[in-house]
């Protein structure tokens, strides 16, 4: 809580103060972009259909947008009688409370409470786009459902595990990453135990549910089984390229490039792909490990707008752990010191790209 409370408060303010008296308030800032469309779906529902400018060509509707985060705004909303845009507010920040507690218990149980609190530090204040922890995004709700896949996979809750895995699977089409996850744990439990148990394997069949039945749910609304795949094609220029995409940004950007952010956000991304190779250890949870390689895999392996891809790798968390061990072993004036420092820039550079740079979420 006390992580939540200093991280959320520099976020805040550096948001506000970069804003300036003349611009959108604090408010319109957290709800920009896909926060209007989750408080509007949770107001008014979804589509009936596929969508068409008036030229009659297809655009993007909110069908794109998986139904778990609107749905928690309107039960937030009809409890506190908040506005639309608050409680999708309130909502995303009790997701991050709740993200912040399960990884640190998750963290603590695999290399102790020093390594789980500098994690989640680096989480909440450190990494880049963090500040989408703050917004009306579900970013904050999947991580929340992943890493309580994680955890309690790792106590055996394997039913536990297999209901949250669904929810995640209606929260973010990433789930396929935590699906990933909870397969290998169960595989890893089942070749430990030498005999086949039916909680872990029963676990697996609401886990890979999720997804599918939202993008079924889609294909029956708009009259097409590939509808919400033509949904984000059209309306986002989402498609699935192997990287085709992001590879050519990294060309472009490191030999032609001559913004700074551009250029800071390939940097950025190399740094995540070194730090989440720096993590492939013996020591590292091999679950884990699926896990955010696959958030990684699914970030760069799409054609979407490449300022998007830190705000996407958020919830991978792997990325941050070989920091997170490695501050653990400093002295605390020196680990102090680094993340007050880190977390600063964090918070600055989320904020900066949010007010200047404004496709950056």
């Amino acid at each position: 809580m006390a992580v939540y409370a200093v991280t959320t408060l520099a976020h805040l303010v550096l948001l506000s103060v970069m804003t300036g008296p003349d611009g959108p308030s604090l408010g319109d800032r957290l709800l920009a972009w896909d926060g209007h469309h989750y408080t509007e779906i949770a107001a008014h529902g979804y589509p009936q259909g596929l969508s068409h400018t008036p030229d009659g060509r297809l655009t993007g509707n909110n069908l794109a947008f998986f139904p778990l985060f609107p749905l928690l705004i309107r039960a937030v909303h009809a409890v506190s009688g908040l506005s639309w845009g608050a409680a999708g507010i309130a909502t995303a920040h009790l997701a991050l409370i709740a993200a912040l507690i399960t990884v640190h218990r998750l963290v603590t149980r695999l290399y102790g409470r020093r390594t789980a609190t500098m994690a989640i530090v680096l989480l909440a204040g450190a990494q880049p786009m963090a500040q989408v922890f703050t917004m009306a995004y579900s970013e904050s709700l999947f991580l929340a459902l992943a890493a309580g896949v994680l955890l309690a996979a790792h106590r055996h809750a394997w039913l536990t595990a297999g209901g949250l895995a669904l929810l995640a699977g209606l929260a973010r089409p990433a789930a396929a990453a935590v699906v990933a996850a909870l397969a290998v744990a169960v595989g890893l439990h089942l070749l430990r135990e030498r005999r086949l148990a039916w909680r872990p394997l029963a676990a697996l069949a609401p886990a890979v549910a999720g997804t599918p039945l939202y993008l079924w749910w889609v294909g029956q609304q708009a009259g097409s089984p590939d509808a919400y795949f033509t949904i984000q094609e059209a309306g986002w220029g989402t498609h699935w390229d192997s990287g085709r995409a992001f590879f050519d940004f990294l060309g472009q950007t490191l030999t032609r490039g001559d913004g700074w952010v551009p250029v800071s956000t390939a940097v950025l991304l190399l740094a995540v792909i070194a730090t989440t190779a720096l993590a492939w250890q013996r020591t590292t949870w091999p679950p884990l490990l699926v896990y955010g390689t696959g958030i990684l895999i699914l970030t760069l392996g799409q054609s979407n707008y490449f300022h998007s891809k830190l705000r996407l790798l958020t919830p991978a968390l792997l990325f941050l752990l070989p920091a997170a061990r490695a501050l653990a072993r400093t002295a605390p004036r020196t680990a102090g010191i680094v993340l007050a420092t880190s977390a600063f820039l964090g918070c600055w550079y989320g904020a900066y790209l949010l007010t200047t740079w404004h496709y950056s979420i």
